[in-house]
């Protein structure tokens, strides 16, 4: 019986060891493919750049006595005692066929023109910043010792310190705040500053950027009567935007948008570049002169932007069509008609830089846009007049709020903003809703 005993007892002690060493080999087999997968993981994430999510943003509402009619605008040139009848009467004209409603805000007639000061312009820039930047932070329940980037795009009005530093000293933000200020780039600077914030927070992934978009009245009254200056009395109104972007993985589950794409073109051509033009009159009256060139040029840069977004956003049906359409050309000849591609197979709403009517026209009728498409830029346009870089997002506002129907905004929908600016630029943002839209 002990024989049997010791038997059983070797034979239970060599099943043992041998169950232990199946299971250290299953575990190191385990662990092995493990490390490896862990390894290919961690290097996917490291090498892959993090999406870009806009959180959320907000747009400027001028108090209601910033209000002003066509009338009253000429009206308050008037009151500078500098134009002729002639300008004042070119204005009006302007005015009346310009796209813009009697409802468009200047800053208060005291304080701009000749009775401008340095600190006026700087009221008018904190009222539009400050209150667009407690807007969005509200919306998103950040602080601002949060931000990590801050970028402001001012085409005009670059005092120092700069806008940014007003900022971020009014709302103490983190003293290892990046801050970037950019000036003279333009209605298309929004676009601009996007990109810029989206290099810097893919480049360190899990931060958050924000950036503030506006232009400046107070102090940017033409004062003088060249017909090409007097445009600028005419198209720009106060306005501003904000916006919060983020790096997080984590924040695609709660922001509105995620940005798919950004596009940027630089025409360096001479009529480009003279096109929008700050400049100085022979009387030294300091200005902005518009060429009358200015929609074709757009309209040129608007082919060459598109020429590089095509083929990111078109379905393979069409970009086929137009490949198509090139080889037929190449081998028949120039009088060959070439394909134009249906850019509404892309994009499911479209926000295009309220600049001008003649601008929206322009568009509309080169991508086949129905009036339905381009009814936030007009309304925009009508509703807020030119705000410069910030339209775009007047326009995004105005979709989330008021379209309807087949036009409803609705999650999945991409959304495309296109943008003109001096130098000449043409820059576009592709957006897409990854949030429910709430009814």
């Amino acid at each position: 019986m002990e024989e049997i005993s010791r038997d059983g007892a070797q034979q239970a002690a060599r099943v043992g060891r041998e169950a232990i060493e199946a299971l250290q080999e299953v575990v190191l087999d385990f662990s092995w493919r493990t490390v490896v997968l862990v390894l290919l993981v961690g290097s996917f994430l490291y090498y892959r750049r993090p999406a870009v999510y806009l959180l959320d943003f907000s747009v400027y509402e001028p108090p209601e006595d910033w209000q002003v009619t066509h009338d009253g605008i000429v009206d308050i040139c008037r009151q500078q005692e500098c134009f002729d009848e002639g300008s004042l009467e070119f204005m009006g004209k302007v005015l009346k066929r310009s796209g813009t409603g009697d409802t468009t805000c200047w800053p208060p007639p005291e304080k701009v023109g000749k009775k401008a000061t340095l600190q006026a312009a700087r009221d008018e820039s904190s009222m539009v910043l400050f209150k667009v930047v407690e807007d969005v932070l509200a919306k998103t329940g950040h602080t601002p010792a949060d931000i990590d980037y801050l970028i402001v795009n001012c085409s005009i009005f670059c005092p120092t310190p700069s806008l940014c530093a007003m900022v971020a000293n009014h709302f103490k933000m983190s003293p290892r705040l990046q801050s970037f200020n950019l000036g003279g780039m333009g209605c298309s600077a929004s676009v601009i500053a996007i990109d810029l914030a989206k290099q810097l927070i893919q480049g360190n992934p899990g931060t958050l950027a924000l950036v503030l978009s506006t232009e400046n009245l107070t102090s940017q009254l033409y004062l003088g009567n060249k017909k090409g200056y007097l445009l600028q009395n005419t198209l720009f109104r106060v306005g501003g935007a904000a916006m919060l972007l983020s790096s997080r993985w984590s924040d695609g589950f709660r922001a509105k948008y995620k940005l798919m794409h950004t596009v940027r073109v630089q025409n360096n051509r001479d009529d480009g570049y003279d096109c929008v033009y700050q400049d100085q009159d022979e009387d030294m009256n300091q200005g902005i002169r518009l060429s009358k060139e200015i929609v074709v040029i757009a309209g040129r840069s608007l082919k060459e932007n598109f020429t590089i977004l095509g083929p990111l956003v078109l379905p393979i049906s069409e970009q086929l069509r137009t490949l198509v359409s090139i080889a037929r050309r190449n081998l028949n000849g120039k009088a060959t008609a070439m394909y134009v591609p249906d850019f509404k197979k892309a994009f499911d709403h479209f926000c295009i830089h309220a600049g001008g009517r003649a601008v929206i026209d322009g568009i509309q009728t080169n991508l086949s846009l129905s009036d339905q498409l381009v009814k936030p830029s007009r309304q925009t346009l009508h509703d807020y007049g030119n705000t410069s870089s910030s339209s775009i997002w007047y326009e995004l506002a105005y979709i989330e709020k008021n379209e309807e129907g087949q036009n409803k905004l609705k999650r999945g929908d991409r959304i495309l903003q296109i943008a003109f600016g001096s130098g000449f630029k043409c820059n576009s943002a592709v957006w897409m809703r990854i949030s429910p839209v709430r009814n």
